[in-house]
């Protein structure tokens, strides 16, 4: 039996879903599990031919403490034994980041992981180096791993979604320049490095190796995607138990509507 899983942000579901890319994207029947992250909508806010998909169950987490903000949704051909919103943890709650289903084989995880947000800047105007939501972001990051470490224990983990960080050099068009900005910080990447050495695999680069010039958003400015200056941070993580598991991973880089395209994962259990 294969799953065939996506992700994608989707930079406004409301806003996408007029688009006729999304539409043809969506009404695709070949994803077991379709995943979108940064809906920035309620569900009563969703048109109902996109709140629900023939032949899927769908669940959706969506921000209370700003209206128009983050959130995630999951359409599942798969019923869950257990559907979860947001992590455990009360103190990273309410944004809509995290929707977690409960499979027979795994724990599966959509997230929108926070980014860093606005540069501080000194009483002269000046940046500071530092970023006002990285201390947010990285215990964010530390409570989402240390609850699905405690996960792991019974079950595997599959986690997909907007990491907010390219990883290595190799996963950004401009590594040099891009080293004191949020999402390519060296603390950023620390958790990444973390990660992955705790057993979790990209699944991008299990399957393709050190393929360059691979990536997942580009800036709506200076044609960035149209010269491909872009940046992975968009990922498929697998804990190593799936390793034998993983069929293919590939990025949907021909799909357009927002400024992130589409990643995939294809998983075989025989």
């Amino acid at each position: 039996m294969q799953i065939s899983l996506v992700s994608w942000n989707v930079n406004g579901i409301r806003a996408v879903s007029a688009k006729d890319e999304f539409k043809e994207w969506f009404a695709q029947d070949k994803y077991d599990v379709i995943s979108m992250q940064e809906t920035k909508a309620s569900v009563d806010q969703i048109p109902e031919h996109i709140a629900s998909k023939d032949g899927y169950s769908s669940y959706f987490a969506s921000s209370v403490v700003k209206k128009g903000y983050s959130g995630t949704a999951v359409y599942s051909k798969i019923q869950p034994l257990n559907v979860e919103i947001e992590l455990p943890d009360p103190a990273y709650q309410g944004e809509g980041r995290i929707v977690h289903l409960e499979f027979e084989q795994f724990h599966f995880f959509n997230g929108y992981f926070p980014n860093g947000g606005a540069e501080i800047e000194d009483e002269n105007g000046k940046g500071t180096g530092e970023f006002k939501r990285v201390p947010y972001k990285m215990g964010f990051f530390d409570s989402f791993f240390n609850y699905v470490q405690e996960l792991r224990k019974s079950k595997p983990i599959v986690v997909c979604g907007d990491f907010n960080i390219a990883h290595k050099e190799i996963d950004l068009a401009r590594p040099k320049t891009n080293t004191k900005n949020t999402g390519f910080l060296p603390l950023e990447r620390a958790f990444l490095d973390k990660f992955t050495q705790a057993g979790y695999i990209d699944t991008f680069r299990h399957v393709h190796g050190d393929k360059p010039d691979n990536y997942t958003w580009w800036s709506y400015k200076s044609r960035a995607r149209a010269n491909n200056v872009g940046w992975r941070i968009d990922y498929f993580f697998v804990s190593e138990e799936l390793k034998d598991n993983i069929a293919d991973a590939y990025i949907e880089n021909e799909v357009y509507g927002s400024d992130h395209c589409p990643v995939a994962l294809v998983l075989d259990f025989k």
